[in-house]
């Protein structure tokens, strides 16, 4: 299960996943865009479905977990990347609806999404992996707006909650923290404020934006049994940025 798999990183996973060999199953808002990709990973002889919906919504996550295991019969790994934010507002000129909004897709939609799959993996002997997508921001102020560097903290606490809770019942939690990352919404962001891209190339070791593959390898790597022995864990995938 892959939340926000529209575009950006989840889609690079949900399309890296399936050619993995994994059954997937897309989240997000945007009907259009999903049907399209998963024709897309079909045509290329993956196994995928889509259900539309809002990780803010618990029934609409509850509707994609019971969806995935209707379909496809297990729920191995989920993905929940879903995510929003902001920038260049300070923290008293940032309304109260941009807050909350932030919040409720950032840590709500986590909150929401384990609560949903975990009772299934519980019941699962295989137990699964969770991988939740936190944020330099994580870590540290980046510059972005302090509503989103609070929900990427708290998905982090989420993350090593839920792995410490559920460790001895072989579920695994991991979270990554993500860097700037080439997608639909960071371009976007750049055309409107110039000087973005500079400031996030500046804080890399590797001087540049990730490409959404390379953080859905990292998402493949900590779902797949390769990575058994890591949970808990805050994986950077940041070209350093959190390093200096």
């Amino acid at each position: 299960m892959v939340t926000g798999a529209s575009s950006g990183i989840g889609a690079a996973a949900a399309r890296l996943f399936a050619r993995e060999g994994a059954a997937v199953t897309l989240m997000a808002r945007r009907t259009g865009a999903l049907n399209e990709l998963v024709e897309e990973i079909r045509a290329e002889g993956g196994q995928a479905d889509a259900v539309t919906g809002d990780v803010t919504s618990p029934d609409d996550v509850l509707r994609a977990v019971d969806h995935t295991v209707a379909v496809f019969g297990s729920l191995d790994g989920a993905f929940n990347n879903a995510g929003w934010g902001a920038i260049g507002t300070r923290l008293h000129e940032t309304d109260d609806a941009v807050y909350n909004r932030i919040l409720d897709v950032n840590v709500r939609g986590v909150w929401n999404c384990l609560k949903a799959q975990i009772p299934v993996m519980l019941r699962q002997a295989s137990g699964g992996s969770v991988v939740n997508t936190s944020s330099t921001a994580g870590l540290f102020a980046t510059g972005a707006v302090s509503p989103y560097v609070a929900a990427k903290h708290a998905v982090l606490g989420l993350t090593r909650a839920a792995a410490a809770e559920y460790g001895a019942e072989g579920i695994r939690v991991n979270a990554l923290m993500v860097g700037s990352t080439r997608t639909e919404l960071m371009e976007q962001a750049m055309q409107d404020v110039p000087q973005l891209e500079e400031a996030a190339v500046a804080r890399a070791i590797q001087s540049r934006l990730a490409d959404p593959v390379e953080v859905a390898r990292a998402a493949a790597w900590l779902l797949s049994d390769q990575a058994s022995f890591v949970t808990g864990g805050a994986v950077p995938v940041d070209g350093g940025c959190s390093a200096v």
